[in-house]
Order: C-alpha cells, then structure tokens, then sequence
C-alpha cells in the first residue's frame, strides 16, 4: 500500500503548546524525523529478533496504567516476581501501557520509573512494547489514587488515554504531542524498547461499557490525532519500530479498508493486529496481511471463551512466524479472568473457565497443561 500521508512539522504541534499556557517541559530537539521503514528495513530488524511470545503485562497489583506508574503505587517487587513468571514459560516480551497524565504529573520521575521497569524486564531477559494511546474502558481518567474496580467486572478500573475531554480539546492537543515527543526521544535510542504501539484500538466505541457516555464519532475525530502521533514519535529518530494495531473489520483488500485501518497499515513500519477468534479467523487474517511484506505482530489474543486459546493459536503463529502476545499473566486487579460480558452479566466468583489470564497471584497456573504446552512451543526450534 503506498501511504497518502505527508510529514507534519512537529516544530508547528510544540509552537501551538506554548499558546496553550500550559506547563512547559524540556523537549528534545525537534527534526523533520526518519521516515517509514523500508520492507527491507523492517525484515532486516525482524530477522534480527527471535520468535517473539510474551503477554499484555500489568502488575496483579495496579487496576489501571495509573496505579502501575505512579510513584505511590509503583510495585517494583511485584513487577520484579510476576516477569520472572513469564520469563519461565520462554516469553521474551511484553506490552505495557503508558499514560499521557503521567507525563503530565512528573515527566521526570515517569521516566526514572519506566527506566527502572525497563532494567528489571531487562534481567529477565524480556524486551517491551510500550504503548502511547488506548482508547478502551474509561474516558474519563485522573491522576492519583484510583478508584476501587467493581468486583467480577473485566477491567473494570481501566482508563483511557487520551481522555474523552482531551480528545475533543483541540487546545489539549499539543501537550499530548509533547507528552509523545518527549517519551519516544527520552527513550529513542534505548535497546531495551522492543518498539512503540502507537495507539490500541484508536475508535473502539466501547459500547458495551461506556456506550452512553462515549464519542458518537469517535473514529472521525482520532484519526488526525493518530496521523499527527505517528508523524510526532518519528520526528524524534527512535531506533525501534512504530505500530498501531487494527483490530475489526476486514483487511483483505485495500478497498474495504477504513480510514483508521488504512492509516494504520501505511503508517506502521511493522504490522500489528488483534485477534481474539478461533485459529481458523486468526489465520485468515495473517494471510490477509502478509501481502504488505512486513512483519506481523499479533499484541493482542488469547480468550478461552471465544475459541481463542494457546493451544490453538500458538502453532499457527510459529508457523508463519507472527509474533504472539497474549492478553493477561497473573489474575489481579484488572479482573481479566471475567469475560467482557461481565459489564452486563452478574458474577459472584471466579469462573470456571477464565477468559484471559495464566497465572493465580500465587504463581501456580490457572491450567498446568496450558503452561507445559507453552514452555514447549516456545523452546522447541
């Protein structure tokens, strides 16, 4: 696909911040950036990597981004034990959220905690995917202590990033430039970072949660801000891979693409995508992908309840050699072992088939044969 995109001026995005009257933060230097990667470039790094497997990683202590970065809530023993986790069934990666408000809050000590992250992912031999933007569960996020989740509710205390508010602000849009400038160039040439996942599923109307209070058009109006952070992140020169994953509709074809998908796909020096279905759509949808010529790197996957298991997806993965990073480790305060139809359904205890997750917070696995099957594809050659 060729990109209809051109290079924005991030000199324009940090002059417009500084109309806003809001704080000032020291930023790197500001260039026209790197372009996309080339196919070659982006094969060239791939092959550099191993079978990449790992998980979405928040620590069974934080509900949310929030609670996992703030420094009264920053759980390096946690996180230290859980990755050792992960690390023992072979995985060699994770995707971690960030949050804009963190920057916001203290960009300095932000930094110092996602370095501190970084070196303990490092020992376990782990290389992350950090997350910029989401735009699943809450749009209402704050800063500072977070609320209690409603108990059985799938991520019941998730928030957004940026929030409703901000999304519609365009005043606000320069600081959520700067909080992506100042985060990818702090980090730019760090080869801790495996790459940056731009945004997660950017229009996601979350209807069944917060259908009520959400953006009627939510894709109309994230798509110049999506355009405008991937041009941002790459003004700053980083060395790993820029991604943003879709997620629905049908990628079979450049016709039927939406505005959002196409701009993902052209933007993205590897490709990333979500499947949560059973082995048989997983790989049609690989297939559909593999004509771009790019790597592929599926961030999202693993739901017991939808056909979407280890056992199932993992083969299918190895052989075409798509990256595979499930949702979930250890069953926590996300409340992740319920399904997503807990926002409607009432649970009153763990269910018998949890939907995501492998682990239970004392270390032993939610299905032994589960762990068995991944410590063997993942080590197997």
């Amino acid at each position: 696909m060729k990109s209809t995109y051109f290079i924005l001026l991030a000199a324009m995005a940090f002059a417009a911040g500084a109309c806003t009257g809001e704080k000032k933060k020291e930023q790197p230097p500001v260039d026209s950036g790197r372009d996309r990667w080339t196919v070659q470039q982006a094969n060239d790094w791939y092959q550099s990597q191993p079978w990449l497997v790992g998980c979405n990683f928040l620590p069974s202590t934080a509900s949310n981004q929030l609670e996992m970065w703030q420094a009264s809530s920053f759980d390096t023993a946690t996180i230290n034990r859980e990755l050792g986790w992960a690390a023992g069934l072979g995985m060699n990666t994770v995707r971690v959220y960030l949050h804009d408000l963190l920057y916001e809050q203290d960009s300095s000590g932000f930094y110092q905690r996602v370095d501190t992250f970084l070196e303990i992912a490092s020992r376990h031999k782990i290389k992350p995917v950090l997350v910029l933007f989401d735009s699943v569960w809450d749009p209402f996020p704050k800063p500072g202590e977070q609320r209690v989740p409603k108990p059985h509710v799938h991520n019941a205390g998730w928030v957004q990033s940026p929030g409703k508010e901000a999304l519609l602000d365009s005043t606000r849009h320069p600081r959520l430039q700067n909080y992506v400038r100042g985060t990818v160039g702090h980090f730019a040439n760090d080869t801790r970072i495996l790459a940056w996942d731009v945004w997660n599923e950017p229009e996601n109307p979350n209807k069944s949660a917060y259908g009520d209070v959400e953006i009627p058009d939510k894709a109309t109006v994230v798509l110049p801000l999506l355009e405008t952070t991937f041009h941002t992140a790459r003004s700053v020169n980083p060395v790993q891979p820029l991604t943003a994953g879709v997620w629905r509709d049908d990628w079979s074809e450049e016709s039927k693409l939406t505005p959002i998908n196409r701009l993902m796909l052209d933007e993205s020096d590897v490709i990333s995508f979500h499947s949560y279905d059973s082995p048989e759509e997983f790989e049609k949808r690989v297939k559909w992908l593999q004509p771009l010529g790019r790597p592929l790197i599926c961030t999202e996957y693993m739901a017991r309840g939808n056909n979407s298991t280890f056992e199932g997806i993992l083969p299918i993965a190895k052989a075409h050699r798509v990256a595979a990073i499930n949702w979930g480790l250890v069953d926590g305060k996300s409340q992740t072992i319920y399904p997503w139809d807990s926002w409607k359904k009432t649970y009153t205890g763990e269910p018998e088939t949890w939907f995501h997750d492998i682990f239970r917070r004392d270390g032993t696995p939610y299905k032994e044969s589960e762990v068995v099957f991944i410590k063997k594809i993942i080590s197997e050659k």
